[in-house]
Formats: structure tokens, C-alpha cells, sequence
């Protein structure tokens, strides 16, 4: 029978390009697998983060094969983001991605008995050909996932095809009958008329309810399961499906999967439909860090992550932007999460052939590893793609996608992240069955109120489109507070309310197929350096050590949990000035009282927000908000005046600096229709063009800071996003957010300048 040796104890690790070593290194760093180099560097703020070329090494016995000719292999489950793998000094192979399972067959290489070398070199250096290659996002080194050493007889099921499990389970529901059918197929190595395969379906009780037997050389076989009960969200019921290899009276290999029986489709004005029933997707994304511990997660930590999404009340999770762990897989099938999973095809696009094909890869990677996972019904083919702007090659390139990811899996539907610039007629919108769009209108651009008016034309002008919204929402750290939250300056109070309007705009609208908040954790992002906190994206619902939820966490849970529930909010925004206070709390039920200090201050009945003007006493005050059978309280202190650390100090000074900047139009009529004077520097020109004039780029780049509260440097952070752009299509994203005449002016200032 299969044997699965865990290898995640007695690595010897060491942070340079030391080379293959000879024998197991006495002098490297003792580490534990999971592990990861930018544990602490991916995101604590200083800019920048290790990219590398580094080595693992580890000395692992010779399985003992109780039959001849019995095969070995290396199972390595994500190796960040390239891996070379020796054995015994000799390269058994070499992988390109860092989110998935790839395998070698070492059998050849073992001692006859004894202590073997394995060593792996593994590298988050930039590669041109391997996605991702630039992203809003830390791309952690190491071997961040696990190592197993794999057992098997000389006739097995399959371990050599992209590292795939070996079985392919396809549970349907009989639309005459309403019986389950189970389309079972496993691929078996070296088989031979001795060998069968033995198949079976148990309930959740273990009890057996459908079996049968299928030659090892020809095993696709279809099980009848009466009645079968239905995974969904609120009832996430999974089979246990077994596969048993035998050989006469002998059981050489078996594997075991969890199965769930589901119909879904999505429909332009229904959404999604679940097992027949119109089922809105409401829920969030999701990337697989933590604070100072980087992507190297545990299986306790990542179905920790599950749980604190399973108490928001969401149904269904993006998991952004790339293979995750098969923990975290399992636990959306247990929880009932409708999964959309994707690749890290996002941002940039490289025409180099090589870069197609690691897109193939990784795709065919994703869904051969992934099929069985009830969980996923979406494959993702890509994420803002159109940053650097579209060619026929990239439309090519996804029709190709498109085609492979339903020729590998006919049952699943293929969606697409859009770049909020991607105009609503683009050919991008007619490659993948369904789309989604990344929104930001009312922090990057616009204001909040133009999500729903947005929305609603789309769908006017695209009926026979199903439409998601794939990311949206805005940064919120809990030291900035005030009475009067706006956009960007960062606060937890306007990260609440503008999640207070889309929480209602998508329950409005539930024609929309899929929403998912961006995001639900802080996560890594070594380029960023906004809101006062660097080195991290900020948008998420809970701190990235996962010790806190905001306040627009709660909100969701209000609209999504349906346990009463009732969240007195502002507690961090402790201490309070003014006469009054406006005091905000988020329920499920009709009608909340609010109490201060023991009196009745009011009731009111409202939709999820209530909202109180409370006139504080001096000093400490005590809040107890009421609604039915829960309740919740918090303690506030009136002060003369606020703490100065409420208020970021960058966001008074970006105020001013907006303000400042017209200073330079002087008495030009900004009305008038820009000008592009041939050979001078203009608004239509690229960031990558102007950094090589140090005169032009200087004004560009402090134009870029007013509008968008991003620093770029070329060839630093997200650099590679941006370069294609122009300040005319940036500006155009920040439209709302600056005063009108700001492009006008920046134009101005360009075309004073020559071009070289």
C-alpha cells in the first residue's frame, strides 16, 4: 500500500546562493517546514523584500518496498515561486510556479538501504516567463507548503501527470430522477489483467451507498446514489468517495476524496442558481498570509481563516490571486464556500510565447489538481489584465485559456477579473462564460454612489452577460477616526461606511452573480507605502494578524449571518470631543435601544444601520446597544479635544498639496482643450516613456502621489503595473477624487518640456 512520509521536521536552510552541497550541510540554518525566507521582510515596511535564490537540504531513509519493484517519488506541495530538486546530487526536475504540486520519481536514486540527500534550490528572483510577474502583492519565497517523500507498488495510481491526484470524481444530479450519478475515472501505472479497481460512495454516517468494479486498464465507471442529499452553503454535505486498487485478494494502492453532489449555473438576471434555487454569492477574497509569518501557514491556521469567514455569513470566497493550499480547499468544501480559484496571470502582459505556456501550465496545474473540490465552481483565467492596455495576442492568449479550461473540466464555469477601465463593449467580455469587474469608485476614483449606477448600465447595455463584482473596497486602519470620515484618509469609520453603501448596493441587486470584498485579511505587499502603515495592503475587514475586526467587518455579518447579531461600533474611537457624538450601530434584527450610562437614550427600527446622536458626560461613559436577545457594549471617554493620532497627517498635507497645484496654472483657462504639441512631453505619454526625462518624470510623479497617494520609482514596486500607463487614463481612474482643471494643469507643465 501507498506510503505518505511527512518531511516537514530537520531541513537545514541557508539564505544564499551557497550551491548544491555535497552532503547534508552542518553549518545551515535548522528549520521546519512550512518556511518561508520574507516571513518578516514581505510586509514590515522597509520597501523592499528578498528576492532570491536559495537552498533547503534534508536526509530522508530509503522507504522499504515490501514488494518488488515499487517506485519513490518527491511530492513537494508549493515551492515559491521557481524549484530545482536534487536527489543523491542528481536534478530530478525543475518547476515554474510557486502555488502548486509537482512530483519526481526518484526510485532509481535511492540507497539500497540507508540515507539519501535531498536538496531543493528555490527562487522568488524574477523570472520574465513566470507569472505572476508584477502584482499588488508580496511574492513569498520557500518552501512555504510541505515535502512528502510518496511509497508506492510498481502498479499504482497515477503521480505523474501534472501533479494531479490520481481520480476524477463527477457527482451530477438526474434531472428526471433526482438520483446522484457519480462519474468516477482513476488513471493507474503499469496495469495488467490482475489488477481491478475497487470503487466506493459512503454517506456521512459511513454507511456505503453505491459500489462497483472496473478493470485497472479501463476504470471509468458510473455509481447510481439514490436521493442524494446536495452540497450548498447551508448544507454542505460531502461523500466520501474510495477508489481501491486490488490484485486478487490484495489491496496494492487506494485514494480517498470528498465528493459533494451540486447543479449550478448563472444566469444574467437571476445570478447564480444553486441545485435550482437563485443563490446571490456574497463574499470576499482571500490571500494566504500572515503577519510575520509570511504564506508559510499551517493546517490550523488557514481553516482558522475559514472560520472567520464562516461567521461573516459570506457563501462564497475568491481565492486571489493563485493556487491555494488544498487545506484550505478542503475546508470550503466542509464550511460550503462556492469557491472561484484562479491563476496569477494578472497585471502584465508578456507576449514571450514562454509566458503563454506557464500560463497553460499553471492552468492545467489548478484544475487537474483541484477537479474533485465540490467547493469550486468557477476557474479563473485572469485579473486585471488590461492595466498595460489590450493587442490581439492577449485576446488570443485568453480564447486560449478559455478553450483549455473547458476541455479539461466541461462542468465548471470560466470567469475573468476586469480592470475597472475595461470598456463595457471590449471583446474581453465576450471570451469567459461569466465576468466579474475590479471596482473601486468612491477610494481610487469616483465616488461610492456610482457603483450602482455603473452597474445597472452595464447590465442595460449587456443583458446576456452574467456580471460579478470581483474586487472592491477600501483601506481602513483602526488608529484613524473622526466625525466627519472621507475618502482616503484612511480611517475605520469611511472603510465602514463606504462598505455600509455596497453592502446595500449588492443586496439591491441580486442579479449581481458574485461580489467578493477586496479583501478579507490585510495581506503583504512589500511596494505599498500608504495610510501610514507600509509594506501592506490595508483594505481588509481583519488586521493581518487576524487579532482584530473592524468595524465593516460586522456590517457584512448583519446582511450575510442570519444569527441575531448586534455590533456597537467606534469602539476604537475612544475619546471624543464635541457636544454630541454620533453613535453607529450594525444589527440583523428590526430594533436596537441604545442605553448610556444605564438611561434610555432612543430606540429606533432600521435596515442593518442605526445611527444615535448621544451627548457624552465628562470623562468615561458606558454604551450598551439592545436588540432582542443580544446586546453589546463599549466604553467612550469625553475629551476636550481628540488625539492628534486620529488624524493621518499625510492625508491634511495631500489636501493641501491638490490645492497647491494650481498655483502653477496661473491664469490659464482651463477650460480650453489640451494641447499635444509634436515632440514635447504630454499627458497621453507613458510613465515607462517619461522616466527617462528626470525633468518630466519629476512633475509626473508628484502628480501621480496627489491623485492616487502612490509613490513610483522605476523599477520599484508595482512599477511594471504602472509603466504602461498614461497620467491621462490614471487621472481617468481618479476621476471624483480631483478637482477639475488638476489634468489640465499637469498637461500644461509637460508640454513645456522637449522630448529627447
Amino acid at each position: 500500500m501507498r506510503q505518505v512520509i511527512n518531511l516537514s521536521k530537520g531541513w537545514r536552510f541557508i539564505q544564499k546562493n551557497a550551491g548544491l552541497p555535497a552532503s547534508l550541510p552542518s553549518d545551515w540554518q535548522e528549520v521546519d517546514l512550512p518556511h518561508t525566507w520574507n516571513a518578516v521582510d514581505g510586509h514590515d515596511g522597509n520597501g523592499s523584500y528578498d528576492r532570491g535564490s536559495y537552498w533547503y537540504a534534508r536526509s530522508v531513509p530509503t522507504p522499504k518496498q515490501p514488494l518488488p519493484g515499487g517506485r519513490v517519488y518527491v511530492e513537494v506541495l508549493a515551492a515559491g515561486q521557481q524549484a530545482t530538486v536534487y536527489f543523491n546530487g542528481q536534478k530530478v526536475t525543475y518547476h515554474e510556479g510557486g502555488y502548486s504540486i509537482f512530483r519526481a520519481d526518484v526510485t532509481d536514486l535511492c540507497v539500497p538501504e540507508g540515507e539519501n540527500l535531498l536538496v531543493i534550490n528555490c527562487s522568488n528572483e524574477y523570472k520574465d516567463s513566470v507569472y505572476p510577474q508584477s502584482a499588488d502583492f508580496t511574492f513569498y519565497g520557500g518552501l512555504y507548503r510541505g515535502v512528502n517523500l510518496i511509497s508506492v507498488p510498481a502498479t499504482h495510481f497515477d503521480l505523474d501527470y501534472h501533479g494531479g491526484p490520481g481520480i476524477q470524481v463527477t457527482p451530477t444530479v438526474c434531472e428526471k430522477c433526482g438520483d446522484g450519478k457519480f462519474k468516477i475515472e482513476t488513471f493507474v501505472t503499469n496495469p495488467d489483467p490482475n489488477f481491478t479497481v475497487l470503487y466506493s460512495v459512503k454517506d456521512e454516517d459511513g454507511v456505503e451507498v453505491a459500489s462497483g468494479c472496473r478493470p485497472a486498464g479501463d476504470t471509468a465507471i458510473e455509481l447510481l446514489v439514490p436521493d442524494p442529499f446536495l452540497w450548498s452553503p447551508d448544507d454542505p454535505y460531502l461523500y466520501t468517495v474510495t477508489a481501491t486498487l486490488q490484485r486478487r485478494n490484495e489491496a496494492y494502492d487506494e485514494l480517498t476524496v470528498k465528493a459533494g453532489v451540486r447543479s449550478f449555473s448563472c444566469d444574467p438576471d437571476k445570478g447564480f442558481i444553486l441545485n435550482g434555487v437563485p443563490t446571490p454569492l456574497r463574499g470576499v477574497s482571500r490571500h494566504q498570509d500572515r503577519l510575520y509569518i509570511g504564506n508559510a501557514l499551517t493546517a490550523d491556521d488557514h481553516y482558522e481563516d475559514a472560520m472567520i469567514i464562516k461567521e461573516l455569513g459570506a457563501n462564497t470566497i475568491r481565492l486571489a490571486h493563485y493556487q491555494h493550499s488544498q487545506d484550505f480547499y478542503d475546508a470550503c468544501d466542509e464550511l460550503g464556500f462556492v469557491v472561484w480559484a484562479e491563476i496569477p496571470f494578472i497585471s502584465v502582459f508578456n507576449k514571450d510565447p514562454a509566458a503563454h505556456e506557464n500560463c497553460v501550465q499553471q492552468l492545467t496545474e489548478l484544475i487537474v489538481q483541484n477537479y474533485n473540490h465540490p467547493s469550486i465552481c468557477f476557474w479563473g483565467i485572469s485579473n486585471e489584465i488590461l492595466i498595460g492596455g489590450i493587442s490581439e495576442k492577449l485576446v488570443e492568449n485568453h480564447v486560449e485559456l478559455n478553450a483549455l479550461a473547458h476541455k479539461l473540466d466541461p462542468t465548471r464555469l470560466t470567469t475573468i477579473a476586469q480592470v475597472s477601465m475595461t470598456p463595457i463593449d471590449s471583446p474581453m467580455q465576450h471570451i469567459t462564460d461569466v465576468v466579474s469587474y475590479n471596482h473601486y469608485f468612491g477610494w481610487y476614483g469616483g465616488k461610492m454612489e456610482d457603483n450602482g449606477p455603473w452597474l445597472d448600465n452595464f447590465h442595460r447595455v449587456n443583458p446576456n452577460i452574467c456580471l460579478g463584482l470581483s474586487e472592491y473596497g477600501c483601506e481602513g486602519i483602526i488608529t484613524y477616526h473622526g466625525p466627519d470620515p472621507k475618502c482616503k484618509d484612511y480611517s475605520e469609520e469611511y472603510q465602514a461606511l463606504y462598505h455600509e453603501h455596497m453592502a446595500k448596493v449588492l443586496h439591491d441587486r441580486p442579479w449581481i452573480w458574485s461580489s467578493h470584498v477586496w479583501n478579507m485579511f490585510d495581506f503583504g505587499c512589500a511596494a505599498r507605502n500608504e495610510g501610514g502603515v507600509a509594506g501592506r495592503n490595508n483594505k481588509g475587514l481583519v488586521t493581518m494578524d487576524r487579532k482584530t475586526k473592524k468595524d465593516s467587518y460586522y456590517i457584512y455579518k448583519a446582511y450575510w449571518n442570519p444569527e441575531p447579531m448586534v455590533h456597537l461600533c467606534g469602539k476604537r474611537y475612544a475619546q471624543r470631543a464635541g457636544e454630541t457624538t454620533v453613535v453607529k450601530v450594525y444589527s440583523n434584527q428590526p430594533k436596537v435601544t441604545l442605553y448610556l450610562n444605564g438611561e434610555p437614550v432612543g430606540e429606533q427600527e432600521a435596515d442593518k444601520v442605526f445611527a444615535f446622536t448621544v451627548a457624552l458626560k465628562d470623562g468615561f461613559n458606558i454604551l450598551k446597544a439592545v436588540a432582542g436577545d443580544v446586546c453589546d457594549t463599549a466604553t467612550l471617554e469625553k475629551v476636550e479635544h481628540e488625539p492628534d493620532i486620529y488624524t493621518l497627517p499625510e492625508a491634511k498635507e495631500r489636501a493641501e498639496g491638490v490645492t497647491n497645484w494650481f498655483k502653477t496654472a496661473g491664469s490659464m483657462d482651463l477650460t480650453a482643450p489640451m494641447e499635444f504639441p509634436e515632440g514635447k512631453w504630454s499627458v497621453r505619454d507613458t510613465l515607462g516613456d517619461m522616466a527617462a526625462c528626470p525633468e518630466a518624470y519629476a512633475i509626473v510623479s508628484k502628480a501621480v502621489k496627489l491623485a492616487t497617494n502612490f509613490d513610483i520609482k522605476p523599477g520599484e514596486g508595482m512599477w511594471d503595473m504602472m509603466k504602461a500607463m498614461s497620467p491621462e487614463k490614471m487621472m481617468g481612474l481618479a476621476a471624483g477624487l480631483l478637482p477639475d482643471g488638476f489634468l489640465q494643469t499637469l498637461n500644461a507643465q509637460l508640454i513645456q518640456i522637449d522630448k529627447a
